[in-house]
C-alpha cells in the first residue's frame, strides 16, 4: 500500500537559523513532509534525508493526476520497510534547496528580490541543524532511525554526530566521511558549466533567460557518474540513433548521447541553478572530521547503530568509503555493520533497486543490538 495523498508543509523560523559559517540566515523557512502517526510516547519517528536535487516530498501524491510519486515511495507506507503504520516518518527539504525551504531563488528580505549569490554557504552541518530545529519545534525529543543515500547519507552521519542521544539507527546509503579530490573535481566541473552559461549572469538571472543550458550540461556530467558500464552497455550499448544523420556527419550522435540530452533537458524544468552550485559545495565542504580533531574523534561520539550501504558498480561514491564508514566506527568501539547490494545501476541504486534495498534495512531495523567492539585509544 502507498501513503496515498499527501501535503507539504511549511514552518517559519523568525529568528532564523545560525550557520556553520559564523552568519545568520533569517528568517528561514523549511519545507517538510510527514507519513503515518507519531505515537503517544513521540518514539516511533524515522527521519529521511534527501539527496542533492531531491525534495521534502519523499512518498505518496500531492493530488491524484500526479503522474510520479515521492522519491522514495517504494520503501515508505504501510507495510513497506518505512512502515506508515508503525513508525512516524518525516522528511525535511534542505536549505540552499527550491523547494520551500529558503534557498538562493528565495526572497531575500533586505532587497525584495532573490538572494541569487547574495545567500550564504550552507554546509551539511547546516542541514542537520535545521532539521533538528524543527523536530524540536514539534516535540520530536527522539528518532528511532534516520536513512538517506548520497548527500542524504552525509546528513545521516552529521545527524549521529552532533546530536548523538538524538537517534538510535543511522542508514547511510552510497556515503562517505569525506569528499575526495576526484569527487570535488565531479561537482566543480558541473558548475563551471552553469558558471560558463552567459546566461547564469554571476547568478543574477532571476526573471530574466534561464542558464538552462548549463545546468543541462550540468545534470549530464552528474548522470554519467550516477550511472555504471554495465547499465550503460545494457541500455545503449553502441546503438546509433539513425534519425540524427549520418554515421560520417559531425553532428550525428548515439542513442546514449540522445538520452544524456533528455536528461539534461529535464532539470532545469523543477530546479534552480544557483541551488545546484550551493549545494554541490556543501557537499565540497563535507567533511567528518573538520574541526573536531580527527575522523577517529568524530565517530567516537557516535552512540547510534549504524548501517553503512555500498553498492558494487558505484562510481562516484565506490565501496570502500562505506566500509570505511564501519571500520571507524568499530574501531572506536562503536557500532556498524557494513552491507554490500549487487546492482547494475550505479550510484542511482538506491533510488531504483528498492527490492534490493529492503530486505537489508529491514533486518537492521528490526535488530535490537548489534553489540559494542572493544574502543581503541584515540
Amino acid at each position: 500500500m502507498t501513503v496515498g495523498i499527501v501535503k507539504t508543509y511549511y514552518h517559519k523560523f523568525s529568528e532564523g537559523l545560525k550557520l556553520e559559517s559564523g552568519k545568520t540566515l533569517a528568517p528561514v523557512t523549511v519545507a517538510y513532509e510527514t507519513y503515518g502517526k507519531l505515537n503517544r510516547e513521540r518514539d516511533n519517528v524515522i527521519l529521511i534525508h534527501h539527496a542533492l536535487t531531491g525534495s521534502a516530498h519523499a512518498a505518496g501524491k500531492h493530488s491524484p493526476d500526479d503522474k510520479i510519486p515521492g522519491w522514495w515511495d517504494f520503501l515508505i507506507g504501510p507495510g513497506r520497510v518505512f512502515d506508515t503504520s508503525k513508525y512516524f516518518v518525516v522528511c525535511v527539504n534542505v536549505p540552499g534547496s527550491c523547494y520551500g525551504t529558503t534557498g538562493p531563488a528565495s526572497i531575500n528580505p533586505n532587497t525584495g528580490k532573490p538572494y541569487g549569490l547574495d545567500f550564504p554557504v550552507v554546509t551539511i552541518r547546516d542541514m542537520v541543524n535545521l532539521q533538528k530545529k524543527l523536530l524540536d519545534h514539534l516535540n520530536i525529543k527522539k528518532v528511532f532511525a534516520c536513512a538517506g543515500g548520497s548527500m542524504g547519507g552525509m546528513q545521516a552521519l552529521e545527524l549521529a554526530i552532533m546530536y548523538p542521544d538524538f537517534v538510535e539507527k543511522v542508514i547511510a546509503i552510497a556515503t562517505n566521511t569525506k569528499l575526495t579530490a576526484m569527487q570535488i573535481g565531479y561537482n566543480r566541473t558541473q558548475r563551471q558549466a552553469i558558471k560558463f552559461d552567459p546566461n547564469w549572469n554571476n547568478g543574477d538571472y532571476y526573471n530574466k533567460t534561464q542558464p538552462v543550458r548549463g545546468l543541462s550540461l550540468a545534470r549530464e556530467i552528474a548522470t554519467i557518474t550516477y550511472k555504471s558500464d554495465i547499465s550503460f552497455t545494457r541500455r545503449f550499448g553502441r546503438k546509433f540513433h539513425e534519425e540524427s544523420g549520418s554515421i560520417y556527419d559531425l553532428n550525428s550522435y548515439y542513442e546514449v548521447e540522445s538520452y544524456l540530452d533528455y536528461i539534461g533537458n529535464k532539470l532545469p524544468k523543477r530546479f534552480d541553478a544557483n541551488c545546484y552550485i550551493y549545494l554541490t559545495k556543501a557537499m565540497d565542504l563535507h567533511d567528518i572530521g573538520r574541526g573536531r580533531g580527527s575522523f577517529e574523534k568524530a565517530v567516537s561520539r557516535i552512540k547510534a547503530q549504524v548501517l553503512s550501504i555500498g553498492i558494487t558498480t558505484d562510481i562516484l561514491f565506490p565501496t570502500y568509503q562505506q566500509k570505511e564508514i564501519t571500520d571507524l566506527i568499530n574501531k572506536t568501539g562503536g557500532r556498524s555493520i557494513y552491507r554490500e547490494i549487487n546492482s547494475p545501476w550505479g550510484h542511482d541504486s538506491f533510488l531504483i533497486d528498492f527490492d534490493k534495498i529492503d530486505p537489508v534495512i529491514r533486518e537492521f531495523l528490526q535488530q535490537k543490538d548489534l553489540g559494542r567492539t572493544e574502543k581503541v585509544a584515540l
